[in-house]
């Protein structure tokens, strides 16, 4: 199934900075007609605002407080596609003496936040006709990053959550996407040290516009996630896909 974002209205979190706001300028370029730009700040999408105008509009959302993202459900009614982009990345591996904590606040985000936006806008979704409910995920989801180990597992946990929502809502229509980008130049990425070989954010947009065109489920965006996306191409096609 194709679907165009053409003249849409659509939710991003974190969009603020980095990925999440490389999304809303794309999707502003190709004609969305509104972004609710979900961040836990409002004032830090002001410098949105500012350039786009009235086609942006601030929602406060923290993926940490699952009232606001009900809340945030509640107002925004004319969503017609979520972008769950944001997130958070600890660097710690399974023996440093911070790793639980770490990785309890990343499932926190990573895998709660998620769950409390679909649940929150899958009847929103389901009133505006189905739309798409796309999910930031990561070639962490699918390997594991030693210096990582939380953060990937984090993520994999939401890739296998990102699997059920697949199914759970083609019955009301919704297109869901699982989105597995490698190094992308943000501010996380920085923190992380991970920097080099690392692409512009503008390339997961444009992945994702064009798996939506294409009608597939997953998006491997940049050049490390396209390695991972052909080595992994036949499993997901024949087990993800297939059963």
């Amino acid at each position: 199934m194709s679907y165009s974002i053409e003249d849409k209205v659509i939710l991003i979190t974190g969009a603020n900075r980095g990925i999440g706001r490389a999304l809303a300028e794309s999707f502003l370029a190709h004609k969305a007609k509104k972004i609710y730009a979900a961040v836990r700040s409002v004032k830090s999408a002001q410098s949105l605002v500012d350039e786009y105008k009235d086609r942006v509009s601030p929602i406060q959302i923290d993926l940490s407080d699952s009232q606001s993202i009900y809340t945030a459900a509640e107002s925004a009614t004319d969503v017609e596609v979520v972008v769950n982009n944001a997130g958070i990345l600890k660097t710690a591996a399974p023996l440093d003496t911070s790793a639980i904590e770490s990785i309890q606040l990343e499932m926190q985000v990573n895998v709660y936040g998620l769950i409390h936006m679909a649940q929150a806008f899958a009847p929103v979704l389901k009133a505006n006709g189905g739309g798409v409910f796309a999910q930031l995920n990561s070639v962490a989801s699918l390997k594991c990053f030693s210096s990582f180990t939380t953060y990937s597992a984090s993520k994999a946990a939401a890739y296998s959550v990102t699997q059920a929502l697949r199914e759970n809502l083609r019955d009301q229509g919704t297109i869901v996407l699982s989105i597995h980008p490698g190094p992308i130049a943000t501010d996380m990425a920085d923190t992380a040290g991970v920097t080099e070989g690392a692409e512009p954010p503008s390339v997961v947009a444009d992945g994702m516009i064009a798996a939506l065109k294409s009608g597939d489920f997953h998006v491997f965006p940049d050049t490390m996630a396209e390695q991972f996306g052909r080595a992994y191409k036949s499993f997901a096609e024949s087990v993800i896909g297939g059963w």
